[in-house]
């Protein structure tokens, strides 16, 4: 069995395949994480832009919305560090762990992966090779939605946050660069909340591509992601 060094693409032809171990538990501990500060941010963020119900009484009886604000910037907070912690993975991991911050764009190989893939998905192509790590559309997606919509996310998300503090804070220094660049307040703010329904397209094409995969495809997605083990169906 050999493996391709630019799109992990695994040549099965000589029979000879076993498990390969492609996610280590740092990756896959940060996964679920990520899922859990992901889904509290959108709900959250939903709430902060359409709340529940306006306050009708003394705000001392009525927080439900800081209580919902204080959700968001936990989870925002725990997001930040995560991003942070998985770009240093990147270098600490195996080569696999590298492959979202860094898609092979000057491989032919790899971008024709990505128009079979993807015709694959569509169901206009039957089959499609076996990658040990993510397939050429699955990592050029977590690369263009995942890494620089978190990137996005993350700077919008501290400009708004940090604009509460004010001119000459610490906060200032570190994002007080982000309004003027966008504009102004507001449009950061729609860029802000704009992110958050990529985020929710990402997240539910993700689950699709990988339950599609699992169930047609020829090797392992779900499991993978929680014992690491890449595995091949019609291994022997």
């Amino acid at each position: 069995m050999k493996i391709d060094n630019t799109t992990y693409e695994v040549d099965l032809s000589d029979g000879k395949c076993q498990p390969i171990y492609v996610w280590e538990a740092p990756v896959r501990v940060w996964h679920w994480l990520m899922v859990v500060t992901m889904v509290t941010m959108i709900v959250t963020g939903y709430l902060i832009g359409r709340p529940l119900s306006s306050n009708m009484a003394d705000t001392w009886q009525t927080y439900q919305f800081g209580y919902i604000r204080m959700l968001h910037f936990i989870a925002a907070f725990a997001f930040t560090g995560l991003f942070i912690y998985r770009i240093f993975w990147a270098f600490m991991g195996n080569r696999y762990a590298r492959q979202i911050f860094l898609p092979p764009l000057w491989s032919w190989k790899f971008i024709k992966g990505i128009v079979n893939q993807a015709l694959y998905y569509l169901f206009i192509k039957k089959s499609a090779p076996e990658y040990a790590a993510h397939n050429p559309l699955a990592a050029i997606a977590m690369f263009a939605f995942f890494v620089l919509g978190s990137f996005g996310i993350i700077i919008t998300g501290f400009a708004l946050y940090g604009q509460a503090f004010g001119a000459g804070t610490g906060w200032e220094t570190l994002t007080g660069w982000v309004i003027p660049l966008f504009g102004d307040s507001q449009a950061v703010r729609t860029t802000h909340h704009a992110l958050m329904y990529v985020f929710c397209l990402f997240m539910v094409a993700h689950l699709y591509m990988a339950s599609r995969e699992d169930i047609m495809g020829g090797a392992t997605e779900m499991s993978a992601i929680t014992n690491g083990l890449r595995m091949f169906k019609h291994a022997k």
